[in-house]
């Protein structure tokens, strides 16, 4: 059994997302969602340790804009990223969506 690392409540979601990194602009979709990261479906890939720029598509059809630090990659499926650089209305604009 492993130790849950994980600080914030995740909430299982499935959210259409664009994310850009090295490797270009890529589709993705928002699987599960905390404070303080998410994961992100996709077949793009990643390194880890790289900053992404990720954009959710909120049910009002408006883009939030965030940016992480990408913690795990599964090639195939998709990576984990930790929010890392959050101002104080991108954190809020995330309560509210998971709440």
């Amino acid at each position: 059994m492993t130790k849950n690392r994980r600080s914030d409540e995740r909430v299982s979601t499935n959210l259409p997302a664009r994310w850009d990194g090295l490797s270009g602009k890529n589709e993705a979709r928002i699987e599960d969602l905390s404070l303080g990261g998410c994961f992100v479906n996709t077949k793009g890939r990643v390194d880890i340790g790289e900053v992404v720029g990720i954009e959710i598509r909120l049910p009002s059809g408006e883009w939030l804009q965030l940016r992480g630090e990408v913690a795990s990659y599964m090639v195939g499926t998709g990576f984990g990223v930790l929010f890392t650089f959050l101002t104080e209305d991108e954190e809020q604009a995330l309560r509210e969506l998971i709440s």
